[in-house]
């Protein structure tokens, strides 16, 4: 067995290394953790007129409302690809229905 001697700044690195990775690996956990899909009976939402379903908007409730409207094509939603949920700017850390409306709908340059 031989006697292999580490000089203590390499000790001393490899330890601050092993500190400085802890909250890092935190901060990956939560960036892969799910993100919640709104609910449309959460109070923001309700106050938006949020539908999961665009097609099943009340036209006399929402004026402003008009057919090919949603989440999938507004300025707000960030679509990327074919998910059925995304993310949107007016609900952070939420997910919306790429095929849903709310009063907040913006049309994507």
């Amino acid at each position: 067995m031989s006697e292999t001697k580490y000089p203590r700044r390499t000790v001393l690195k490899g330890a601050l290394l092993g500190v400085a990775a802890i909250p890092a690996a935190a901060l990956v956990g939560r960036a892969e953790a799910a993100a919640a899909k709104v609910d449309p009976s959460e109070p923001q939402a309700k106050s938006l007129g949020y539908v999961e379903d665009a097609t099943k908007v009340d036209a006399k409730a929402n004026p402003n409302f008009k057919a090919g409207q949603h989440c999938g094509n507004c300025l707000q939603g960030q679509a990327k690809g074919d998910e059925a949920y995304i993310p949107c700017n007016i609900f952070p850390g939420k997910l919306v229905n790429k095929n849903g409306w709310c009063k907040v709908w913006v049309k994507r340059p």
